[in-house]
């Protein structure tokens, strides 16, 4: 199944820490009441993920002179786009080894981890904002996320641990 893009923003400083290159996905069954991004709920929004996409998200994060910090992952869900993204971040990790990688998820770390395809694609993120969007706790002064059970967790340390361990306490 070929994957969509609903979106990608070069040099963008809202999705993460530092200057980033964000991609959001197209696809996501949760359908948060009041999602910020709801076209992106069919799979089929956007434009198809091609080799050459590919290439330019990892030109985009060797520009020379610019200093990108990472590559954010959004949607959609990109947990519903695994076999879609597998690939993109194993190339992330091995020709821009300086870059992070940061995820959002309607779906829990607790969730991710307890699916062996999910976990795969975790398991290169370093920065997971997860849990769906609730309206009825929304945030706008929460920094990267939108209510506020959702969580900004240190992927790494969490896998460690086998337990959620958040990058910001709060």
């Amino acid at each position: 199944m070929t994957m969509y893009i609903a979106d990608y923003k070069k040099f963008d400083v809202l999705n993460g820490r530092g200057l980033r290159n964000s991609l959001f996905v197209s696809g996501c069954t949760h359908h948060c009441k009041g999602c910020f991004n709801a076209a992106s709920w069919n799979f089929n929004y956007g434009f198809a993920y091609t080799p050459e996409f590919e290439q330019q998200v990892i030109d985009d994060l060797q520009v020379p002179d610019i200093r990108v910090s990472g590559l954010s992952l959004l949607g959609g869900e990109p947990f519903q786009n695994v076999d879609g993204l597998l690939g993109l971040v194993k190339r992330v990790r091995k020709e821009c080894p300086d870059k992070n990688i940061w995820a959002w998820s309607g779906y829990t770390f607790e969730e991710l981890i307890a699916d062996s395809a999910r976990l795969e694609l975790l398991t290169h993120c370093d920065v997971l904002i997860d849990g769906k969007f609730v309206l009825e706790q929304r945030n706008l002064k929460l920094k990267w996320r939108g209510s506020e059970n959702q969580r900004v967790l240190d992927v790494q340390e969490s896998l460690r641990q086998q337990a959620a361990v958040r990058l910001y306490p709060e």
